[in-house]
Parts: structure tokens; sequence; C-alpha cells
């Protein structure tokens, strides 16, 4: 694996900016180093975990997720439910306002609503089974639902890609169209005169934001308090130069460091290395369904007996198993859906030998096939290169497309054959609450077009998918979701590659992260 250089000469130049703030004291400024450049302010027209994390900055959520998965009111005062489940009823908390001022209404909420919905894998089941979505007054809006739909506030609470609160004039683009308007509900506002894509997003502090007063601190619920006047994202691609500002004071949390940063990191006192999020990050080798040759289920097929979890893991975080695990499925180990059900072609001793074979039974004939990955995202850019070593082991006939992370989530989005610009792989990972189970996770759909990219069209997801959301119980949504696990492995809509514990390394200083995600409410210098 190729890895970044520890800071040169060079290096030192990309640091100078970081010396003064821009326009707060020291004291009242988080300096932050995401994972990747932040190349859209859209958090529903993208699923990229970095566009997700501004959106928490940004946007209030009317129910926000705790690390249990158990919905807590946030925006919502709370919901009344009647006739006999089939319509919900959400009141707004009083005095609620917009960044620009505007009282949230509850027509903001239905239209913002709406647009997650079209993209989101939840939202999507959820207004299939809604009639009617609409604001009875301007604080309390209504689903009428065709039948009961038990995990409505369950969706909006949804951790993965949440239902953000946005005015209604923005909330009404297109949301397979990205927005110009980053006015939010939330602690923080986003700075669009300062933003820069590849060197700068800062946020300032929005003091007519209202936090719950009720409830703990978890994941996504509970009270939302903005200690930091401003927070600045530092978009800093080479690793030894964000290490370097992070151990010289320069910045105050770099997200995700690549491994070996973190054995230098653990060794300074002012430092703490911490495991992100608990649940881990699943790893998933995305096949395009659409062209060949991965339009071909043999094909596809035949790539199971060759990955290897291990190989993915460890390429970006070193041997010790204690950062990872190589036996994933398709759910988050340790979710109530979590099962070995059809893993065998996973789990079995890998054959490079026996994965060739079936690819010239298959009939692959040396079409094109090509691999997008990442430069500037440690975990990604090393799975992608491990996926690209073994394609070229395998013989395929491979162009490995490296650019930054941004252009990837671009390219990825184009529906054309491989050779028309379009592509075959795609290699990232999900959080935990993502996969968790059928209703949030994204690479279980089989609605072709419509769906996560890659866009499967497998029928038999669906009809299960639909038979989870309608079950009497939790033994029954178990069995279903060993189904969908075994039809996920067999069709091959996705190939899991593992689960890695992110660490994420920050100053001592920093006291009150709450764990699971890259949140900047409640963490306070000490």
């Amino acid at each position: 694996m190729q890895r970044r250089s520890f800071l040169g000469a060079a290096g030192a130049a990309v640091l100078a900016p970081l010396a003064r703030p821009a326009r707060a004291a020291q004291g009242t400024v988080l300096r932050f180093v995401p994972q990747s450049n932040l190349s859209s302010i859209d958090p529903v027209w993208t699923t990229a975990n970095v566009s997700r994390n501004h959106g928490y900055l940004v946007y209030d959520t009317l129910y926000g997720s705790d690390r249990a998965y158990a919905p807590q009111p946030q925006l919502a005062a709370g919901h009344l439910v009647e006739e006999d489940g089939r319509r919900w009823v959400i009141t707004l908390r009083e005095g609620i306002r917009f960044h620009d001022g505007e009282p949230i209404r509850a027509r903001d909420a239905v239209a913002s609503i709406r647009r997650w919905g079209r993209r989101n894998a939840f939202g999507q089941k959820l207004l299939a089974a809604t009639e009617e979505l609409s604001a009875l007054d301007d604080r309390r809006l209504q689903f009428r639902l065709r039948k009961p739909f038990p995990l409505l506030a369950h969706a909006l609470a949804f951790a993965g890609q949440p239902a953000f609160i946005m005015p209604e004039r923005v909330a009404e683009t297109d949301p397979f169209r990205q927005i110009q308007d980053a006015t939010g509900s939330g602690p923080y506002r986003f700075l669009a005169d300062e933003y820069n894509s590849g060197s700068l997003a800062a946020y300032a502090r929005f003091d007519g934001y209202r936090p719950i007063t009720a409830g703990t601190p978890s994941l996504t619920a509970g009270p939302k308090v903005a200690h930091f006047d401003r927070i600045e994202w530092r978009i800093i691609n080479d690793g030894g130069t964000a290490s370097a500002a992070l151990q010289s004071g320069e910045i105050d949390w770099f997200e995700m460091p690549e491994y070996e940063l973190l054995e230098l990191f653990a060794r300074d006192r002012n430092l703490s290395v911490e495991v992100l999020d608990t649940g881990g990050n699943n790893g998933f080798l995305r096949l395009n369904h659409l062209h060949p040759p991965f339009n071909n289920k043999a094909v596809r097929q035949a790539l199971l007996h060759a990955v290897s979890q291990a190989d993915f893991m460890a390429a970006n975080a070193g041997p010790d198993r204690a950062h990872w695990r190589d036996d994933t499925g398709v759910f988050t180990p340790g979710s109530p859906s979590a099962s070995r059900a059809g893993l065998e072609p996973l789990l079995t001793p890998r054959s490079l030998e026996k994965a060739r074979s079936l690819l010239k039974e298959a009939g692959y004939d040396g079409q094109l096939t090509r691999i997008l990955g990442p430069t500037d995202i440690p975990a990604a850019s090393a799975w992608s290169q491990v996926a690209a070593d073994l394609f070229r082991r395998l013989g395929f006939n491979l162009d490995y497309a490296t650019s930054d992370w941004g252009t990837v989530l671009q390219r990825r989005a184009s529906q054309e054959a491989v050779e028309k610009g379009g592509w075959s792989a795609i290699t990232s990972g999900f959080s935990s609450f993502d996969f968790a189970s059928p209703a949030s996770h994204p690479l279980v759909r089989g609605n072709g077009s419509q769906g996560w990219f890659g866009w499967p069209d497998i029928p038999k997801l669906e009809e299960l998918r639909d038979a989870w959301f309608e079950a009497a119980d939790e033994a029954s949504r178990k069995a279903i979701a060993e189904d969908i696990q075994r039809t996920v492995i067999d069709e091959v809509a996705y190939i899991p590659t593992g689960t890695y514990y992110f660490r994420t390394a920050l100053r001592r200083t920093l006291r009150d992260r709450v764990e699971g995600l890259p949140i900047f409410w409640n963490i306070r210098r000490a």
C-alpha cells in the first residue's frame, strides 16, 4: 500500500495559514481536519459521510437517535398516534427558529421530509406507506398512513442520512439537484462567504438555537449545546501535514488518521486516541449491475471466492485484529439483524484459482473494468488498492481511476457504460447505524435505477424488505433479515469487506465528545 509521507519542507507552508484564527480568539475556535474535502453541502443529495457530518452542524431533526437506536424528540415536542396507528400528529417545540430568524413551521418539516424521503431508503419506505403528509397549522404536522407504520419515529430519527429540517423554500429543491442555500435549523451557521472547497469550511455558533433541556447526550439525541463560537474545517489531504498540525496545537481534532500515525499519537501525552464509533464501520465492495462485466451474476459470484475481508481490513488498520474483524455479514456485527446465514462463500478458504475458473465459465472475455478509488480518505484509499490488486490477479482488464473523494462522489453517480466514463466497482464503508437493519441499509435494496449506486435490480430483496417492515415480532424480523442476507450474497448485491473500528485523534484539552460521529455539540475545551 502507498502511504502518505510525514511532514517535509513543503508541508510547513501548508501549516502557515493555521497559525491565526480568522475571526475569533484561540479558546473559542475548534479546528478540525475532516476525512475528506466537503465537495457538497447537501446531505440529502449525497450519502457521503463528510456531507452528513456538515449537516449535523447546520441542521436539526425532529427526532434524534440514541446509542441504542431509540428515537428521542429534538425539534419535536412529541407526537400522538391515533386511528389504530394510521394517523400520527407531531407537534413542534415553541420558539425554534432558522438561522435567518424565521420560525420553523410545520410546512418546513413537511417539505424537508418529502425531499429526504425520495433519496433515503428508510424514507422511501415511510413515504410509500403515507397517504397524506401535511401541515395542520404552524406547529403541527400529520401523517395519514395507508397502514400502521410503527417505525415512523425511528425513520425520522435515523442517524445515518437524517431527515434534516430545512426551510420550505430550500427543501422544495429537486432532491436529485444540489441545494445552494445552507440556511439551517441547527446549533451552527454555515459561513458560505468563507467556504473554499478543498481548503476551508467554517461555521459560527447560532445564538438563536434552543437545545432541548431534557435527556442525556447520546449519539444524535439529547441536549445539543454549542460551546465554541466558531468551528473551522481545515481540508488537509496530507496525513503528515495534519499530524504535525495536531501535535503542535494548530488543529484540535484529526478525524481519520492513518494507522501508523495513531501509533505516533498514542505516545504523545497531549493527544488522545479514541474509537470514533464503537459500533464500527462496515466496509463494502459494490459492483455496477447495469453494465458488463458485473451485469452477469456468474461473474459477480466468482469474486465471492477471492475476496478476503482480512486483506481489506489489514490494508488500512494493520495486523492488529483489535482494530477490525473479518467475519462481517450484511448487517452490523452485534445488531439484532446480524447472523451468519448464507455467508459460506465469504468465510470458506479463499481461492484465486477457483475464482479464475468461475470467471472463465461465466464468459468474462476481457471487457474493460474500472474501479474508482479516492486518494484523500486513508481507509477507502487502502481498500480500493486492495480491490484493484485483486482484480489484476484475477485477470480483469482493469482501469484503476484515482481522484479526490469529491470527484469519486461525482463519478459514481454516472450510469453510463465504462467506455463512456462510467465505472464497474467502488469500495468504501458505512457506519454501524447505517447497516444495522433492513430499514436503513442502502445496499440491500433491489430497486434498480432508483436505488443506491450500483443499481441492482433484485425484486426478491424488495419483497423481503417489505415483509420485514410488516413482521409481527422481532423473531420474525430476525428470520427475514437472514433471508435478506442470503439473497444479497447469492445475487452479490454487494460484497461485505469487514468491519473497522476507526480511531480518531484529538487534543486532550477537549472533553465531553459525543461518541459515534464527528459531533460538534457538547464538546468543550477543558
